[in-house]
């Protein structure tokens, strides 16, 4: 297991990039491909992680990094909820909307959607954004359908748009809760 001494330095990785857009990118910022593979690789050989864990955590960092392709890649390659749910967001990215649905409906209600209700209901009541937490999190839950939705409505939208950087955040904390889970679930 990772565990918590782990997440620090997968999370740096995260912090390189700034946060991604709600497309596909790219975006300034990012690591070079040859200079995130290197620390990706470090850091994993360094966990006692199950190969699919391994991939699933390279996957969701490479899509960080705008890197779509290698992204879905990996996620076509694993057939539970968690490739299931990163395979969602790299459709959400692409933008293919519907296809983003579908792997979400696919993840069953995953393990880390209460912690992504939470982060995100914390941040939007910091924000004063009583309505956008409705939404997204109607009941204490969090409604990936809903994430898609909004995230269709801003596509074009600057990226220096109040709404499209609250969607942005909200996708960082997706991620941050999917990196977590993966590092420290099993």
């Amino acid at each position: 297991m990772a565990g918590k001494s782990g997440l620090k330095e997968f999370k740096s990785l995260l912090a390189a990039g700034g946060l991604p857009d709600l497309g596909p990118g790219p975006r300034a910022g990012i690591l070079p491909h040859e200079e995130l593979t290197e620390a990706l690789d470090s850091l994993l050989s360094n966990t006692k992680l199950p190969s699919v864990s391994r991939d699933l955590i390279r996957g969701l960092i490479l899509l960080w990094h705008d890197r779509l392709e290698p992204a879905h890649e990996i996620a076509q390659g694993v057939g539970n909820a968690d490739g299931s749910f990163l395979h969602g967001i790299v459709h959400r990215r692409e933008p293919d909307y519907g296809n983003a649905a579908y792997w979400f409906r696919r993840t069953d209600g995953h393990p880390c959607f209460p912690k992504i209700a939470d982060m995100a209901a914390a941040f939007l009541e910091l924000k004063n954004e009583t309505a956008l937490k409705a939404q997204l999190i109607p009941d204490g839950e969090w409604d990936p359908f809903a994430f898609i939705e909004l995230c269709k409505k801003a596509i074009g939208r600057p990226s220096a748009d109040a709404r499209v950087e609250l969607l942005r955040e909200i996708q960082g904390i997706e991620t941050e809760s999917l990196l977590e889970y993966l590092l420290n679930e099993r």
